[in-house]
């Protein structure tokens, strides 16, 4: 097991999102604040599918809408006090808040609800990360450069270490990210919407295929906060030693 010193980064952060609605478009950002919670703003709303409340998974997501990833949504001024405000860019282009009954219509005419959750709607846990070095690596086993927007991380990070997928030693140990500290949980188990292209909306199933085989299905990590704090772009990246 790699062995890390705490006064040595092991990468900086390249990249950093959040996610307003579950499973619509990224939230690029430069910085911003991690609760416990998550990133502030992060999957805070999420669209219900009518006839499916006892299924253990009502969301809309991907999966029935790939092209969820075309509507662009915004988390208006997360400092101030209408910081629970929403607002989503259509693919047609309409501006509507997130509680518009015709952004539900348009969304599901056979039925589709907003709810709101303030410790946001997540899979499993409220951060995710995944390297570079990782996004490279399985492009080149699938032949080609992948878009990172296909892995909806909150954190890309380009790792110190030019090794495959650098962040799998980090599991058990603490990040520490600008103001943040981070627990990694566990590895993250990927599902189909990996193979959704996020321009086009054309499905690969090459791509899951290949992390089923290659990775036994996991590909970045989860994890939680243990002190939240602000994180940016640039910022170094420190794992605690174990």
């Amino acid at each position: 097991m790699v062995q890390f010193r705490n006064d040595d980064p092991v990468g900086r952060v390249v990249g950093l999102w959040r996610y307003p609605v579950k499973s619509m478009a990224g939230e690029a950002l430069a910085e911003v604040e991690a609760s416990w919670h998550g990133f502030a703003g992060d999957r805070r709303w999420a669209f219900v599918r009518d006839g499916v409340p006892d299924s253990g998974f009502p969301w809309l997501t991907l999966r029935e809408r790939g092209d969820l990833c075309h509507y662009r949504p915004s988390f208006v001024d997360p400092s101030g006090p209408d910081k629970s405000r929403t607002t989503i860019r259509t693919p047609s282009g309409n501006v509507l808040d997130v509680s518009d009954p015709a952004l539900a219509a348009e969304l599901g005419p056979g039925g589709t609800r907003v709810i709101k959750q303030d410790r946001g709607v997540f899979d499993t846990f409220p951060l995710s990360l995944i390297t570079t070095q990782t996004v490279a690596q399985l492009g080149q086993a699938v032949g080609r450069e992948l878009d990172i927007r296909r892995f909806r991380p909150n954190l890309l990070v380009e790792a110190v270490a030019e090794v495959p997928f650098p962040e799998d030693d980090w599991v058990g140990s603490q990040l520490c990210i600008g103001g943040l500290r981070f627990r990694v949980d566990k590895r993250d188990g990927r599902c189909a919407v990996i193979t959704i292209d996020p321009e086009t909306t054309e499905r690969d199933p090459s791509i899951l295929r290949a992390v089923a085989q290659d990775r036994q299905g996991y590909l970045g990590v989860y994890g939680t906060t243990v002190q939240p704090g602000r994180v940016a772009v640039g910022d170094a990246v420190f794992v605690e030693r174990r």
